[in-house]
């Protein structure tokens, strides 16, 4: 399997609270000897093909299978980081149930595990999921990959989607098949198994939206909203 090289974001573990890098350390330390299996791995295909042009079979069998037993090794390390970053970054208390951040991941690896959610998202009759792909700002040349990436798969399952035009890094997926529609900012979000209300302000949206007002207060979330969502977060965090 060879996997794009591309990951989101500047740093990986993006819900750390204080100096300690050792998340950080472990998750580069992986991709780092998946990077060293990948150069050996080039280095075997590289003079296996040149023993076969200089009618060394022998050897050209040899090597490559050699650069195989690399490449099988470095996809075992990127396995590693990839489920080592995404249990750091998904661990109870550090998203919301109908969150799943993808930071820290490759392209095919968070096609593959945004997939693997929403399947089992729908199955037990969630209607929306938030996809926290980053805005791009460490990204090579500012350009977004995981966003693209979110959208497409999006596409291919049928499922409409949303973002924000503040650019939070959040992609709002209906997972029924309804509209997706971000809502307000400060706005406080609805549990897990409810639609979210249209609202008036503009949005980016996979398909076209009709808008209707959301309810609550336009300036923010109720005193009573704010205290509710904060006793949910500390019960899962305690569970």
């Amino acid at each position: 399997m060879t996997i794009p090289m591309h990951r989101l974001g500047g740093r990986a573990f993006t819900h750390a609270d204080s100096d300690d890098d050792e998340t950080e350390r472990e998750y580069d330390r992986l991709r780092d000897l998946a990077g060293q299996e990948a150069q050996k791995r080039n280095a075997c295909f590289e003079r296996s093909q040149e023993a076969y042009k200089a009618g060394d079979g022998a050897a050209a069998k040899e090597l490559s299978n050699q650069g195989k037993r690399h490449a099988a090794q470095m996809d075992a390390y990127n396995q590693q980081a990839s489920d080592f970053i995404f249990r750091a970054n998904n661990a109870p208390g550090e998203v919301d149930e109908d969150e799943i951040d993808l930071h820290g991941q490759f392209v095919e690896e968070a096609e593959r595990i945004l997939r693997a959610r929403i399947r089992a998202d729908r199955n037990r009759g969630a209607t929306n999921l938030f996809a926290i792909v980053g805005k791009g700002n460490h990204s090579a040349n500012g350009v977004q990959r995981i966003k693209p990436a979110v959208e497409r798969l999006c596409g291919e399952l049928g499922l409409r989607y949303a973002t924000d035009e503040d650019n939070t890094g959040r992609i709002l997926i209906n997972l029924q098949g309804g509209e997706a529609v971000m809502p307000p900012p400060g706005q406080q979000k609805p549990h897990h198994h409810q639609n979210y209300q249209q609202h008036t302000q503009p949005h980016h949206s996979g398909y076209p939206a009709q808008q209707q007002p959301q309810q609550g207060d336009d300036h923010g979330p109720s005193l009573l909203g704010l205290l509710a969502r904060k006793l949910e977060k500390n019960c899962c965090i305690v569970m």
